[in-house]
């Protein structure tokens, strides 16, 4: 499914109950718990901008917009072992967590999804946060 399908849909959505926008401080206060960051930027991205330390890479949608979703939810199940697990998604500007946690609460049951406010741009750089190199 496209990118911009998915946003599409997105509009029409509220927020969900299993999924919450996070700031700076919730997020680092939930890794230090053992919550998993997962980046779903391209590997372009992750380049260019660095990642959040110790953030899994796990690009959801390739440069020309296509989901790959089944090959996520693959690596997903890897890191989140059930579907009550929490876990902090983060792009570059959060639109496209948005779009891929409603579609993981609302289609696929996932309890505890959280993203971060703004994405690595607005909501970690812009606060002075810093990144660490791709691998």
């Amino acid at each position: 499914m496209k990118y911009a399908t998915i946003l599409a849909l997105l509009t029409s959505l509220s927020l969900s109950a299993g999924f919450s926008d996070i700031d700076v401080t919730q997020l680092k206060a939930l890794q230090a718990k053992g919550v998993p960051v997962i980046d779903i930027r391209t590997p372009q991205e992750w380049q260019q901008t660095g990642i959040i330390k110790g953030a899994h890479q796990m690009m959801f949608f390739d440069i020309q917009g296509n989901a790959h979703a089944q090959t996520w939810l693959e690596d997903l199940s890897k890191i989140v072992k059930d579907k009550k697990t929490p876990f902090i998604l983060y792009c570059a500007h959060a639109n496209r967590t948005k779009a891929v946690g409603n579609w993981l609460v609302d289609k696929l049951g996932y309890t505890h999804v959280y993203e971060l406010k703004g994405g690595i741009e607005y909501g970690w750089k812009d606060l002075g946060e810093k990144t660490v190199k791709a691998r």
